[in-house]
């Protein structure tokens, strides 16, 4: 009797449990208590006043990128934070001033009030739930940051993460668009022509 065919997982059951997989890796490094993202000067250097950096709070174990946030106030940049009213629709940056009150939003988030204006990023700080050596990355699986990169297609897209959240390929679909940096406790890894 031949041997039943090899079982094969799509793209959405192979990121699903990698997700699952990154997400506990990801809590566990949190847990020993990790060294904090500090800011490389390349980063530094692609900042500039008054330019739109948009960040995020990081929830539960993301990689907190709030070097990367003072190394832009102190550059003089503007901030914004991502607003999301559910799964279904894009996300929007708004505009947000430190110690500005935030608003609690679907998934966890803190966001800006839904009256703050909207903003287009020259740059976009996004959580990862895992990455590659190409750039590749994966989020959360509602596409909202791949939509944002398709609608704001100059910002400068960095990735922030812990080290332990590289794997060595993402499945990628054809709407997947990979960074243009991603920064991890251990440095920064970028494309030269980005």
């Amino acid at each position: 009797m031949a041997d039943p065919p090899p079982m094969t997982l799509s793209i959405d059951q192979d990121k699903s449990a990698l997700r699952a997989q990154l997400r506990a890796r990801r809590d566990a490094f949190v847990a020993g208590d990790p060294v904090s993202i500090a800011t490389p000067d390349v980063f530094r250097e692609r900042l500039a006043p008054d330019s739109v950096v948009a960040s995020y709070f990081p929830i539960g174990s993301e990689a907190d990128p709030v070097h990367l946030v003072r190394a832009a106030i102190a550059c003089g940049c503007r901030l914004a934070l991502p607003f999301v009213v559910d799964r279904a629709a894009p996300i929007r940056f708004l505009a947000w001033e430190p110690n500005a009150p935030l608003t609690a939003g679907p998934f966890g988030l803190q966001q800006p009030d839904a009256g703050s204006a909207e903003l287009s990023p020259d740059m976009i700080l996004t959580p990862l739930v895992g990455f590659d050596a190409r750039l590749n990355r994966l989020g959360q699986g509602a596409a909202h940051y791949d939509r944002a990169f398709a609608r704001f297609g100059d910002a400068w897209r960095v990735g922030v993460a812990w080290s332990v959240q590289e794997v060595p390929a993402i499945p990628a679909d054809v709407w997947d668009v990979p960074l243009h940096a991603i920064i991890t406790e251990k440095g920064m890894t970028w494309h030269n022509e980005a």
